[in-house]
């Protein structure tokens, strides 16, 4: 009997998904739980896993294709004995009928191949087998991995180009910050912060505390969510979000943060923030990072967020204008540290500053609100005592 492999349910906001990458052909034999294909759509890539063990006999839908929720994929030939999550169909195509071709490739792949070929997102079929029957080795995965990038082609004009499409997350993003660049009435209030006192405490306290909390390192990022929440609660328009004509005030600060993934820029959530220690706080951003390099963020930890943080300083960046993230109302821009000559107490002293920028929707907030709200974030930076005191 068969056993057909069904795209998931997508949420309501996820119309349809493309198929990214299978990581298995067609003949090979899989296992239950064993990941199967992942499924690209505008916000995360999901994983299908086979429901049952058996041979994979045939694949209904290829890279690049669009499916639905609950489409059929694939289909798998359940091995006796063994039992399934899924409606079982009784097969009429026998074993041994010719699979149609899919994105797979035709050449037989050893376990270790396979197995570096998923780990690092490889198209099989770009890959020359060099072992007995064109069969792809390790080594031929490696060397594959290894090889220069192939040239771009040449334009009519004769000139190098490369044209590749753009991915579903990727255009999603450039969506969203075309509608919001284009429909808000978006200004940018900059400021700058002496980061020596949190560098300070940082420095003092951070092997104490990755030893406290079983390896977590200390950041800046805390400090930033932290000072954030609270001036949030004192600005509550700050962290409230458009609804059509109506405003919604938020009695909570969800805090998305901004991170880079292969796939493209997403934000995932930091929940109930004003309940955090620094600890939770970082543990957080560090499973999202990791959850982000891996493709494995869910919908649900990027949907709903009352406020975002950007941080462009670790990529070198001194100073943008970070766009909003609708129906968010601002978002923060970190910077990178850079040591100036700052005036202090009427001597010029060497500091470790960073500037700040805070993009708003001047429709709903003032400029006035918006310049105390990032005021209170650099009163907080550089006398952290006061987020103990919450004064």
């Amino acid at each position: 009997m068969t056993i057909e492999i069904k795209a998931p349910t997508l949420p309501e906001s996820v119309p349809d998904g493309t198929i990214a990458t299978w990581y298995k052909q067609v003949g090979d034999s899989v296992s239950r739980d064993e990941l199967l294909v992942d499924i690209e759509t505008d916000k995360v890539v999901i994983e299908v896993v086979s429901p049952t063990d058996g041979v994979l006999q045939e694949i209904l839908k290829n890279t690049g294709d669009t499916i639905v929720s609950n489409q059929a994929i694939g289909i798998v030939i359940c091995r006796r004995g063994y039992g399934s999550r899924s409606s079982v169909i009784e097969s009429t195509v026998p074993v041994a009928a010719p699979a149609p071709a899919s994105v797979a490739a035709s050449a037989p792949v050893s376990p270790a191949a396979k197995k570096m070929i998923a780990e690092n997102n490889v198209d099989a079929t770009s890959i020359a087998g060099t072992g007995k029957a064109g069969r792809i080795t390790k080594e031929d995965v490696a060397s594959a991995l290894n090889a220069p990038a192939a040239p771009p082609i040449a334009s009519p004009s004769g000139r190098l180009e490369e044209r590749v499409p753009m991915s579903r997350l990727r255009a999603k993003v450039a969506e969203r910050l075309l509608h919001a660049s284009q429909s808000t009435a978006m200004l940018t209030t900059f400021n700058e912060v002496n980061m020596a006192p949190v560098m300070e405490i940082r420095n003092r306290y951070k092997q104490e505390f990755e030893k406290a909390h079983d390896g977590v390192r200390l950041g800046f990022m805390s400090f930033f969510v932290r000072a954030c929440t609270e001036a949030l609660k004192r600005y509550p328009a700050v962290n409230a979000s458009l609804d059509g004509a109506d405003i919604v005030y938020h009695g909570y600060q969800d805090i998305g943060v901004a991170v880079s993934s292969p796939r493209g820029l997403v934000v995932p959530v930091l929940r109930n923030s004003d309940t955090m220690s620094l600890a939770h706080i970082e543990k957080g951003i560090r499973d999202f990072g990791e959850k982000a390099r891996d493709g494995k963020l869910a919908i649900e930890d990027m949907t709903g967020g009352t406020f975002t943080i950007s941080n462009g300083g670790v990529f070198g960046s001194l100073l943008s204008t970070p766009i909003l993230n609708p129906p968010q109302t601002a978002i923060l821009g970190m910077h990178k540290i850079q040591e100036r000559p700052m005036a202090v107490d009427g001597q010029v002293v060497v500091l470790p500053m960073m500037y700040l920028a805070l993009s708003y929707d001047h429709r709903m907030i003032d400029g006035k609100e918006a310049v105390q709200f990032l005021v209170t974030v650099k009163d907080l930076l550089e006398d952290p005592t006061r987020l103990l005191l919450e004064i």
